[in-house]
């Protein structure tokens, strides 16, 4: 994958956007002592190297009615059934995330349901029917931390 060098213009730019997408250009080149040109430029390189991907808008589940939020580790029936069940997941709005994981699971997921209930309903029948051979629930009560990736650059040198 690899990783690119940064300088410390583009180290206070991704500082000041990751707390603020909405930040505007001029105001991030004010606070970086340079031109909104310049800015612009340098948000389309860290852009086009991947460095950034996009802003968004955050929807909270809570206040849309999703109340709870659960973690689900699947054990697949067969492990050759890796990209057709991450192809019906993708088809189940209530996932927000999938991950391939070491470990005991096979696959790992978020979902954000209504309550238990639907929770429960999720899991029976829309994960169940998925070549699942178990799961096992992980439910959430808070998010006690939730954040960006930090900005850190070593600048004395890194030894790769």
């Amino acid at each position: 994958m690899g990783h690119h060098q940064l300088d410390a213009l583009d180290e206070q730019i991704l500082k000041l956007i990751a707390g603020n997408a909405r930040i505007p250009f001029l105001e991030v080149a004010r606070a970086c002592n340079v031109s909104g040109a310049a800015i612009h430029q340098r948000i389309q390189k860290l852009t086009n190297l991947g460095i950034l991907k996009g802003s968004e808008y955050i929807i909270d589940p809570e206040k849309i009615g999703y109340e709870t939020c659960a973690y689900i580790g699947l054990y697949l029936k067969d492990p050759e059934s890796f990209d057709t069940v991450t192809k019906a997941l993708e088809a189940i709005p209530e996932v927000v995330e999938c991950h391939f994981t070491t470990g005991q699971y096979d696959i790992f997921i978020k979902i954000y349901a209504k309550n238990n209930h639907h929770l429960l309903s999720i899991i029976h029948d829309k994960l169940q029917p998925l070549g699942l051979a178990r799961t096992e629930t992980l439910i959430s009560f808070n998010e006690a931390i939730k954040r960006q990736m930090p900005i850190i650059i070593d600048w004395e040198g890194d030894e790769d």
